[in-house]
């Protein structure tokens, strides 16, 4: 482990894994604003139920404020900030000696409109495109077996991947390639880690060398020059009356609320961490702090089969009332009996009834059962 935590000649040279951890927590606050969102959104639907159906794209509004923000004060995104971590413009060298004469952060090294703006859209767009393809896959019925996939999909997945026409063929074609452009991805940001592992290039990310920037740890100047800037605020601040004081932290109190987001966000991230833990079924903390409420309120009584329907064997426990087989895939109508989703969708949408009760019975209707 030390050495792969070695950095050599260069102490400021961030190891591998610090620039890991930013990006997995980066890749938690999505999920975890989600979650507060979904939350939120079963007692305000009315207000929130537009938001988390758009999430994806609230996010990435809400990220291209907050990161446009710490690209611009502090050099950084907002998790490599807060692992202690800056953007650094390259070429550099020219700036290293009015470091050594100056002090401070040279100014060849801040970012310039150019840097932030590919910076945002390689931390903002690039994920949002990602996170829309798979959603897009997993539509068109990617990612799911066979055998379940030949029971489960619906009319429209069905009709999405037999049409003949271009809209369908592009379908079939992006179903079929993405697998592939996606490992190919992730198999060329490995060989990058790889790489920068064992020294052999300067950028963790192969983009960070077309935004033309690097990433490092924070020195002692950054740390320097951050002091004597809130000491000048500070000195300032001495000299202005009460009135003038007020009208500052109006005006600055959005960039102390971005600023408070590097605490903020960590926290409400272990938090909502914690409350997944909580309330999961197999929490032994949920199950010692669950007392019994009473008896338990039965199941309600299925619907007696109707005398012009099929028959139904109660004894035969498991078997399927059409095909006579063991049930696959089990579905649900809501008369409350049981088929496989084959037989069950194709009854309903031939007869549109529940083959037992004669229950009047939509496609959309049936719900699969997790056993």
């Amino acid at each position: 482990m030390e050495f792969f935590n070695d950095v050599g000649a260069d102490p400021l040279k961030p190891s591998l894994f610090e620039l890991v951890a930013q990006e997995q927590l980066r890749d938690l606050l999505q999920p975890a604003l989600k979650y507060v969102l979904a939350v939120f959104a079963q007692r305000y639907p009315r207000y929130l139920l537009r938001i988390v159906n758009r999430h994806e794209e609230f996010y990435a509004f809400i990220m291209l404020f907050v990161e446009n923000y710490y690209l611009r004060k502090h050099g950084a995104s907002f998790s490599e900030n807060f692992y202690g971590l800056k953007r650094r413009r390259r070429p550099f060298i020219e700036t290293e000696r009015a470091k050594a004469a100056v002090g401070g952060i040279p100014e060849g090294e801040k970012l310039r409109s150019r840097e932030i703006w590919r910076s945002l859209i390689l931390l903002i767009g690039l994920p949002y495109i990602r996170s829309k393809a798979q959603d897009y896959f997993e539509e068109l019925g990617g990612g799911i077996s066979s055998d379940i996939l030949d029971e489960g999909m619906d009319a429209r997945q069905l009709r999405a991947l037999t049409d003949d026409s271009m809209k369908g063929r592009l379908r079939r074609l992006f179903k079929t390639i993405y697998p592939w452009l996606n490992i190919s991805f992730e198999a060329w940001l490995l060989v990058s880690n790889i790489a920068y592992l064992f020294d052999k290039t300067p950028y963790y990310r192969p983009w960070l060398s077309w935004i033309g920037v690097d990433v490092r740890r924070l020195g002692i100047e950054d740390f320097r020059a951050a002091s004597q800037l809130s000491a000048s605020k500070a000195a300032l601040d001495k000299h202005r009356g009460p009135l003038s004081t007020i009208q500052r932290l109006i005006f600055t109190s959005p960039r102390l609320l971005l600023d408070s987001l590097r605490l903020l966000l960590p926290t409400a991230i272990f938090f909502v961490k914690f409350l997944e833990w909580w309330y999961s079924p197999g929490s032994p903390a949920r199950s010692l702090s669950s007392a019994p409420q009473g008896p338990a309120v039965p199941p309600p009584r299925p619907l007696p089969p109707h005398p012009r329907g099929i028959t139904f064997n109660k004894q035969a426990y498991g078997k399927c009332p059409l095909c006579r087989e063991n049930i696959n895939n089990a579905t649900a109508l809501p008369s409350g009996y049981v088929f496989c989703y084959r037989c069950a969708y194709d009854y309903v949408e031939k007869h549109g009834k529940c083959p037992v009760t004669l229950l009047p019975t939509r496609v959309w209707q049936l719900r699969k059962v997790l056993v």
